[in-house]
């Protein structure tokens, strides 16, 4: 991370760190402090056009979903703004199966706003090269939900969703590849 941050990234950095440092969340793979990934989903962000909000909201964007964080407390802390992109990066789809939440939330994801998107793209480019690196049986139904979502979430940063796009279809013949050779 930059030492030059804002000083709302910082701020968003340390709420976001703390939230998932309460519950000691790990990266499932590498147990890893989880804060790991919202740092690089918001690096990744940093490197398109971008305002401070959509840094800190990288930084939060998985604080309601894993943590004891409230929709009210980013509100509170970061204001209506940054609470609405953290919003539209919170899993919204609870009912159903696994194939059914991942379609609805992939309708639902197809009309958030740019910023949101691009955030997600982000989110996306992150875990697919952590779960290729380290799981390539479930990418292979990662990569098919995140085919489906890229379908229909076209307003984000072109660039990322070139590379989420192309990440997402050159990981499906690496999954394939690494099943193979181990046997799978």
């Amino acid at each position: 991370m930059s030492s030059t941050q804002s000083p709302l990234v910082s701020k968003a950095l340390a709420y976001a760190a703390a939230a998932h440092g309460s519950i000691d969340h790990v990266r499932k793979y590498t147990g890893e402090p989880y804060i790991h990934h919202p740092i690089e989903v918001m690096e990744i962000v940093s490197s398109v056009p971008h305002t401070e909000d959509m840094l800190a909201a990288a930084l939060l964007h998985d604080t309601i979903e894993d943590t004891s964080v409230t929709p009210e407390d980013i509100n509170r802390e970061f204001g209506p703004t940054i609470a609405k992109l953290v919003m539209e990066l919170t899993d919204q789809c609870h009912e159903g199966n696994r194939a059914a939440r991942k379609s609805a939330e992939a309708v639902r994801l197809s009309s958030v706003s740019r910023d949101a998107q691009t955030i997600k793209l982000a989110d996306f480019i992150s875990n697919t090269r952590s779960i290729l690196r380290h799981d390539p049986g479930f990418a292979k139904v990662y990569l098919r939900e995140k085919a489906q979502v890229l379908a229909v979430m076209t307003s984000g940063d072109a660039s990322l969703y070139s590379l989420a796009t192309s990440l997402t279809e050159c990981a499906e013949a690496t999954a394939e590849s690494l099943l193979s050779s181990r046997g799978n």
